[in-house]
């Protein structure tokens, strides 16, 4: 199946980004049919959900037709480890890739040379939205090996004419001295650690905003906009938001805009989305926040239909591309926190975190339990300088507004600058002591 692997290098912009919403819906027919076809004749496990579906290929005749077919989950993938959900025979899989398996067995992705060309375009793609351009110098800080982010970044950052730094997570006074040596324009990153690396170019004596970086693709964990005014004012550049994950390819399943920074637009010629109710599975219209769902197009090694991504947002009409966008990741719906009746994510409270002055994005929630009682405590940094009289009046301060915003009673303890674990990839934001002891 062709599926259009140009990038015009002068403009940076494939034809269907900007075509009428009626011809992408047409192209997104055609490849929907030939996709569930595809699962359905050479993956046992689809062929066998759709039947106890009691739904075949055929019955598919309009986008909305997706809606009759079951999901897929986490579980579904794991349940088939490591190969049981690819659909070509194994001399046709270029590479393989898998999750971390920290909760699990991991859930291993395979991609034929073609899948490979349509993750580098939509890389490429994502890359030129947020601000890239040929000859930039992009330094690459997203880890590289099994994780998807550092091989599918390079290879469209590569495809788009950019010079790449491939310094994958770690080392991170490496990473600020040639930040610092190299002078790219350009860095992709967990946002996390983008502000481990800042607080690290302090430490060394040099000012964040006299640095050659000019744009920040940042993605991989939920961020909020608090966190990007953070970043944008601390290292003067603009941040812009990539989202995928690797069941549905990788990173550049979706970008947000460097001239707009209105949400994520899904490269809908790849990848169809539709938002469930996570409770009921109902089809939400667009505009109405729920789970976001994803099914591939064009995938050939590895189809997914219906991908449960357990991420909350919701979807919006297009803005700088013809393509519908997602809005920020808000959360996860197994991220959710369930304190004494009361949901809360760690977003929500990133957001009162960065209220104050004197406390750093720096945080975790820590989950304990009495007898039958949850407990959170939000443990966080206080900035570099802060007296300990006013840090601790800002811990009180936080309570106090999570508790006016949230309406939940959490405590807070503020600790000492650096005693909170740095990762180089996604941040730990929740630790679940519940079950220890």
């Amino acid at each position: 199946m062709s599926t259009g692997h140009d990038i015009r290098r002068n403009a940076g912009l494939d034809d269907i980004e900007t075509a009428p919403v009626e011809q992408i819906r047409e192209l997104q027919l055609e490849r929907l049919r030939w996709s569930i076809r595809h699962a359905y004749d050479h993956v046992e496990h689809y062929r066998t959900a759709l039947d106890s579906a009691g739904v075949h290929p055929d019955d598919i005749r309009a986008l909305g037709d997706l809606s009759r077919l079951p999901f897929t989950t986490k579980e579904d993938l794991r349940r088939h480890y490591p190969f049981g959900m690819f659909a070509v025979p194994q001399d046709q899989v270029s590479r393989v890739h898998a999750s971390s398996g920290t909760t699990g067995r991991p859930t291993v992705v395979g991609y034929t040379r073609d899948d490979l060309a349509t993750w580098a375009q939509v890389m490429a793609r994502s890359i030129f939205a947020a601000g890239g351009r040929p000859g930039d110098i992009l330094h690459n800080a997203y880890g590289y090996g099994l994780f998807t982010g550092g091989l599918g970044a390079h290879a469209g950052a590569e495809l788009l004419g950019c010079t790449v730094v491939p310094i994958s997570g770690g080392m991170t006074e490496r990473q600020v001295r040639l930040i610092d040596d190299f002078r790219p324009r350009v860095i992709m990153v967990t946002p996390s650690y983008m502000l481990a690396l800042v607080d690290e170019m302090e430490r060394q004596g040099i000012d964040p905003r006299s640095t050659s970086l000019e744009i920040g693709i940042f993605g991989a964990e939920p961020w909020t906009n608090e966190m990007r005014r953070e970043v944008e004012e601390r290292l003067a550049i603009r941040a812009v938001d990539i989202y995928g994950l690797s069941e549905v390819i990788g990173p550049g399943v979706a970008q947000e805009c460097v001239e707009t920074q209105d949400g994520l637009h899904v490269w809908e010629d790849h990848f169809y989305p539709e938002i469930v109710d996570p409770f009921t599975d109902e089809v939400l219209p667009d505009g109405e926040k729920g789970e976001l769902v994803l099914t591939s197009l064009t995938k050939q090694a590895m189809p997914v239909l219906r991908y449960r991504t357990r991420d909350l947002t919701r979807l919006l009409p297009g803005t700088a591309r013809s393509m519908r966008r997602i809005e920020k990741i808000t959360g996860r719906s197994d991220d959710m926190i369930i304190l004494r009746g009361v949901n809360l994510f760690p977003t929500q409270i990133e957001e009162l975190v960065l209220e104050s002055v004197e406390l750093s994005p720096h945080f975790q929630c820590v989950l304990t339990r009495s007898g039958r009682t949850d407990t959170l405590t939000v443990k966080v940094e206080h900035r570099p300088g802060v007296a300990a009289d006013s840090a601790l009046a800002a811990g009180r301060q936080l309570a106090a507004r999570v508790k006016a915003t949230i309406g939940v009673t959490v405590g807070v303890d503020v600790v000492a600058t650096e005693s909170i674990e740095r990762s180089v990839g996604k941040m730990r934001r929740i630790v679940d002591l519940r079950a220890v002891g």
